[in-house]
């Protein structure tokens, strides 16, 4: 094993002078400070869970119909934040393989509301097989608050 320098490391990666602790999770190994994990301190300040679900929306919708999309699921009180960017997807339909552009739609909720929330999705849904994707996510205990109203 590696000695310490003695010092906090500036970046986390490998070094021969810091030593290198696997953590116990199937992640990369990272530089151990003063017995410290890098994450730790982040993790201790992350009590909070929000659920976190995502979808798609045609490419060809423009913005102002995207963003009525996302303001009625925050006007109903389902979400607490719509976030979209555009993006190309490459998928396979119907046996053939396609490419086109969509509007990936990320959306902040509580855990009262994520099912309502899925539901809602799937009603007023264009797409026939909709992408609907939810997990928890840790999150700041002011956040998580926040989120859940």
């Amino acid at each position: 094993m590696a000695r310490s320098s003695g010092t906090c490391p500036v970046s986390i990666g490998f070094s021969h002078d810091s030593i290198v602790f696997a953590y116990p999770i199937p992640t990369p190994s990272f530089k151990l400070c003063h017995g410290i994990h890098p994450l730790e301190s982040l993790r201790r300040d992350m009590d909070g869970i929000v659920w976190v679900v995502q979808t798609t929306l045609p490419g060809e919708w423009l913005e102002p119909q995207v963003g009525e999309w996302a303001f009625e699921l925050v006007e109903s009180g389902l979400a607490a934040c719509v976030q979209r960017d555009s993006i190309q997807s490459t998928y396979r339909w119907e046996g053939n393989v396609e490419v086109s552009d969509e509007w990936r739609i990320q959306i902040k909720t509580s855990q009262s509301k994520v099912q309502e929330l899925s539901s809602v999705i799937s009603q007023k849904h264009p797409y026939d097989t909709p992408q609907i994707l939810a997990w928890k996510a840790d999150s700041s205990t002011d956040f998580t608050s926040w989120v859940e109203g």
